[in-house]
């Protein structure tokens, strides 16, 4: 059975950090992109980043310059560290798996397209 489940989500203050994972299990992780997702209170789910297995990445505009996406393929997990978080960066956090063409096209795709496996979710809070 396929497992994808964030961790290391939690409550920051503004400017603070954040490192949240993600092991796989039960695919073929290397043949799949990556992406991180998010759904904010009220809020459509866009994409925050994603990479796929020939070390391309693409960011959000909101993401880009304080969040960075990795993969460990040895160990099925992937990561995004996230610094100088904001507000309006409290939202779940969901890890996906995609036979995407391209991690741009992961990050843009619309928000009700169905992504092949998901995790359940890692919630960040950003307040002070």
């Amino acid at each position: 059975q396929v497992q994808l489940v964030e961790s290391g989500g939690g409550s920051v203050q503004p400017g603070g950090s954040l490192r949240l994972s993600c092991p796989a299990s039960a695919f073929r992780f290397s043949n799949y992109c990556m992406g991180w997702f998010r759904r904010a209170p009220g809020k459509e789910r866009e994409g925050v980043a994603a990479l796929c297995s020939d070390g391309t990445t693409s960011y959000a505009d909101s993401a880009k310059g304080r969040f960075t996406i990795s993969r460990d393929n040895a160990k099925n997990t992937l990561n995004l560290q996230m610094n100088s978080l904001k507000p309006e960066d409290t939202a779940m956090y969901y890890c996906a798996a995609h036979p995407a063409p391209s991690p741009s096209w992961m990050v843009g795709v619309p928000s009700n397209y169905g992504m092949e496996f998901w995790g359940q979710g890692t919630l960040v809070i950003v307040s002070s």
